[in-house]
């Protein structure tokens, strides 16, 4: 069907029947049960979604019904996808309620849909997906109006209990946990961690199991999030503030916004410098109690199959140790502040996100190499080795290796390439199953067209690998302890 004969939600009217709009799928709940007030013992099953189909117009929409009919309608579509609404009820808000549980929207309306007379069902027309699916990437509101992460907690325990617009770039996605609550229901949770120029990390807590799986296909530093209408409190427990996901929560993925496309920018650099990792706990162990040995493809086949870092010792040949480059290859300069590398003779941060941005910059120097290492099953590449593990594997200091010639260089390079070492790592992956997911999405709209922010996550090369290590500590083998761990990892 034609895009023309849909009817388009500003133009929405309670006097409206038999009518028919399409729209994206921006934001949706879970089904929840209550008891029938005219059947006695049976129970209604309701959710909501919100639909949008132009930069402004957005409505939220109920469906009711039985078991069966209200979870089908919720497992056939995802935020996301393009859907036909057909033969909806249009209804006026209600003017005590509001939409204080769901999303506020500018519309009059709101739109019922029940089993008898409507029809909800993922869009096929692709001229008409083709004009949604960038619906996605604008947020809901003024993309100007919102808390950078450093502004929440300079604020601290003034903003606890409010609901406010943050952007943020994704830090890390945790796994669903389950709880049980006081009286005995099940519930689970889900924390993200965000980060931006001025905040590491921060907490992102989703509680409902739609939230949940919409940040399960978010890629950790490679996704940026509008998230409007969240609720920020203080966490007791971490002593510090943090976000939580609501039922008015409308989340924005990779927005279309000069913001978000800098953040991206500073996400990007950071995550594939290293900058980001320096603020990621290395000594989460103390080294000493890292006793698990590991093989090359014991590490990748661990990394794949759990999604939490991990701590081992390999005993590998350095294949990859690039000291003799170029010294601004090997030592880097970054702010304070937001880690983002800087000249060294820089007099104020070049980041445009950066906080201190027009302070006079403090910055540290120090190593920041990617090393490869190899042993008789596989190579693990592009590993980070970066101060202070760095200063003591080289047994130097920055302003020493600055002021070895070539050859000495060289020298210090061989010392260790191709030699076997005792390498305690931390390992950890990128979300490629995420990835596959964005993937499936666009081939479930029938589309071929895919927006440059995803092509730019496909081209990345961390994307490829899905491997991350970083050194915690690296020196030359003992011979004897290698025979002996050697031995016994080739028996398995």
């Amino acid at each position: 069907m034609a895009a023309q004969s849909y009817i388009a939600i500003s133009e929405l009217h309670p006097s409206f029947s038999h009518l028919k709009i399409a729209g994206i799928i921006i934001g949706k709940s879970d089904v929840k049960s209550f008891p029938d007030r005219k059947k006695f013992g049976a129970e209604r099953f309701t959710f909501g979604f919100t639909v949008k189909d132009s930069p402004d117009f957005f409505v939220n929409v109920t469906a009711w019904g039985s078991d069966s009919y209200v979870n089908g309608l919720s497992n056939s579509f995802n935020v996301g996808d393009c859907v036909t609404i057909e033969n909806p009820l249009v209804t006026n808000k209600d003017p005590e309620k509001g939409e204080k549980f769901c999303p506020t929207t500018p519309s009059f309306c709101k739109l019922l849909v029940r089993e008898t007379y409507s029809q909800v069902c993922l869009c096929a027309d692709v001229g008409t997906i083709d004009r949604l699916l960038p619906l996605m990437h604008l947020p809901v509101k003024d993309s100007r109006d919102f808390y950078s992460l450093g502004d929440v907690v300079a604020n601290g325990q003034q903003l606890d209990g409010a609901v406010i617009n943050i952007l943020a770039a994704v830090k890390s996605v945790g796994d669903p946990k389950l709880f049980t609550t006081s009286d005995g229901r099940q519930g689970q949770r889900l924390e993200v961690k965000l980060f931006d120029d001025s905040v590491p990390s921060f907490p992102l807590v989703c509680w409902d199991r739609e939230a949940i799986q919409f940040a399960q296909t978010w890629i950790p530093k490679e996704t940026v999030l509008f998230v409007a209408d969240v609720k920020i409190s203080f966490d007791r427990f971490r002593s510090g503030m943090a976000a939580s996901v609501n039922s008015k929560t409308i989340i924005t993925v990779n927005p279309d916004t000069r913001e978000a496309s800098l953040l991206f920018s500073y996400a990007k650099e950071v995550s594939e410098s290293g900058g980001l990792d320096q603020d990621e706990k290395t000594e989460d162990v103390p080294v000493d109690s890292i006793i698990d040995v590991y093989t090359v493809s014991q590490l990748k086949q661990k990394a794949q199959e759990s999604p939490d870092a991990f701590f081992g010792i390999t005993y590998s040949f350095i294949s990859k140790l690039d000291l003799d480059s170029s010294v601004s290859k090997v030592i880097r300069t970054r702010c304070s502040r937001c880690k983002f590398q800087v000249s060294e003779d820089a007099q104020s941060c070049t980041n445009q996100l950066c906080s201190g941005r027009d302070q006079v910059l403090t910055a540290t120097t120090g190593f920041d190499l990617l090393v490869d290492f190899t042993d008789h099953t596989g190579t693990l590449s592009t590993c980070s080795l970066r101060s202070p593990v760095a200063e003591t594997t080289l047994g130097c200091t920055t302003d020493q290796f600055a002021s070895l010639t070539d050859d000495e260089r060289t020298a210090m390079k061989w010392k260790f390439l191709l030699e076997r070492c005792k390498i305690y790592v931390k390992v950890g992956t990128a979300a490629a199953a995420s990835l596959l997911s964005l993937q499936n999405k666009f081939k479930t709209q029938q589309t071929n067209k895919m927006p440059l922010n995803m092509l730019q996550i496909l081209q990345s090369p961390r994307m490829r690998t899905g491997i991350k290590g970083v050194v915690v500590a690296c020196s030359l083998a003992d011979p004897g302890e290698l025979k002996q761990h050697m031995t016994a990892l080739l028996r398995l």
